[in-house]
């Protein structure tokens, strides 16, 4: 029995020795990290006001406290009185993502015949939530 539990002993100990310790991965220097994150983000030229139709607006600003790609985005997205709102937005590939009431939801870049409202079908410079919500410059 204590030959066996020696044995055991051993065992646990020798597999204890044997794992390699891993550090933690470190950050990507900055000079590397400023090649990833470009230093005006895309969506930047988005900043300003848009309307959209039947009084619906949105209006983007930097969100500099919390760093580059950051926006927070006031909004009129619906005819009901709760349909408004401030809320904040982050850059990724396809736009800005951000999230209100009604669920997540992305702003991307396109033309006034993609928002599918026919009073914006001309526009030429929009931003889109959904089909049928869109907000153009003119």
């Amino acid at each position: 029995m204590k030959k066996t539990l020696f044995v055991l002993s051993a065992l646990v100990l020798l597999t204890a020795c044997n794992q390699e310790s891993k550090e933690a991965p470190k950050p990507a220097p900055a000079s590397v990290q400023a090649t990833l994150v470009p230093a005006t983000p895309p969506t930047d030229k988005w900043v300003g006001k848009w309307i959209g139709v039947e009084g619906l607006n949105l209006t983007i600003a930097k969100d500099d406290s919390i760093g580059r790609g950051h926006y927070v985005l006031t909004m009129k997205y619906g005819l009901d009185a709760d349909d408004e709102g401030t809320f904040k937005g982050e850059a990724n590939e396809d736009g800005i993502a951000f999230t209100r009431p009604d669920g997540p939801q992305q702003l991307s870049a396109g033309d006034g015949e993609a928002t599918g409202l026919k009073w914006l079908a001309d526009k030429k410079d929009c931003l889109i939530v959904d089909t049928g919500e869109g907000y153009c410059r003119d």
